[in-house]
């Protein structure tokens, strides 16, 4: 059985960018998508706040051309839930709107939008609108998907609140795994680290990285860049790398004929972990540990631990010259 693709990945977007447009007007629907479909644009659509909100969630368009005034849920109420998700905080909103009165207008831009456009609509004005907005959201796009393919995830976070405004594909699946959740905010620890580190890094002083351990992998976080500036310390473009000792534990494996669960023991030995912190890592009990590490001695004809991870460092530092013990 073949398991259909999400829509955002199925969509091509290598010559054509997405547009999600949101109106409960068909006719001002039939215009705009002409319109944007002859210019070469995929265009989506949805007629109701509640539909927009799927459909931005499924497809993670790259703009959305967003009705003010709506029944139901009005445009406002949708742009602030697409700014709350991390998954699409950072689509560019462009309103669509009649109202011309100036509270009408911060409002829009107070909800998450980028710009606005007044109806009747003019298909000429929403294109060059989206031209301009666009070509930071391509960049950003296209940056964030190098990242990825190269194993850098990173994420976007608010210091005032620690709001996470975009992460990547992988660095979703890397806080789920390390924090249990990817959102709508980054890690308490992330953003004690951020705000701890914010003098340094706006005086371009790089700071020291965060880690987090899973096992034998960690995760480090760097502070890369300054995204936005405000008096609360702006949005900062965050990178984040895994690195896995796996290939570590199962050198140790076959360089000394151990069991996979005696190298992990090992392993943590080396890491100069004591057997009641290392029955808790690999699941087990303390004694079970205890003869596991007995074996360890036996395999490798020494009888302390401090020996053991003596032989088994100068090992890995021959196959992994890089390993931090």
């Amino acid at each position: 059985m073949t398991v259909p693709q999400p829509l955002h990945q199925a969509l091509d977007r290598s010559n054509s960018d997405v547009v999600l447009i949101v109106d409960d007007v068909p006719d001002n629907l039939a215009v705009l998508h002409d319109a944007l479909d002859e210019s070469g644009y995929t265009v989506l659509v949805a007629t109701s706040g509640s539909a927009a909100l799927a459909r931005a969630g499924q497809a993670l368009p790259d703009i959305v051309l967003l009705d003010a005034m709506m029944p139901g849920m009005d445009g406002f109420e949708v742009a602030r839930r697409l700014k709350a998700a991390p998954e699409t905080a950072h689509i560019p909103i462009i309103f669509m709107t009649g109202l011309t009165e100036t509270e009408h207008l911060v409002a829009a831009l107070e909800a998450g939008g980028v710009d606005y456009v007044t109806k009747p609509i003019r298909p000429k004005e929403v294109l060059a609108r989206m031209n301009v907005h666009m070509q930071g959201a391509r960049q950003a796009r296209q940056t964030r998907n190098a990242l990825d393919a190269f194993g850098y995830a990173s994420i976007a976070v608010r210091a005032a609140d620690g709001r996470l405004l975009w992460q990547t594909p992988l660095a979703r699946q890397l806080l789920l795994a390390y924090y249990g959740s990817s959102g709508p905010l980054a890690p308490a620890p992330v953003q004690a680290w951020l705000r701890r580190h914010l003098r340094e890094a706006e005086q371009l002083v790089e700071p020291p990285r965060l880690t987090a351990e899973l096992g034998a992998r960690r995760l480090t976080f760097r502070l890369h860049q300054q995204l936005g500036q405000d008096e609360e310390g702006g949005d900062w473009l965050i990178v984040m790398r895994e690195v896995s000792d796996d290939a570590v534990i199962g050198a140790m494996s076959l360089s000394f004929k151990l069991t996979a669960r005696e190298a992990e023991v090992l392993y943590w030995v080396v890491k100069g972990k004591i057997n009641r912190d290392i029955a808790d890592i690999v699941g087990a009990s303390p004694a079970t540990v205890k003869k596991h590490l007995e074996r360890v001695f036996d395999k490798l004809g020494v009888e302390t631990r401090t020996a053991a991870a003596g032989m088994a460092m100068n090992r890995i530092r021959q196959l992994h010259p890089s390993f931090e013990g």
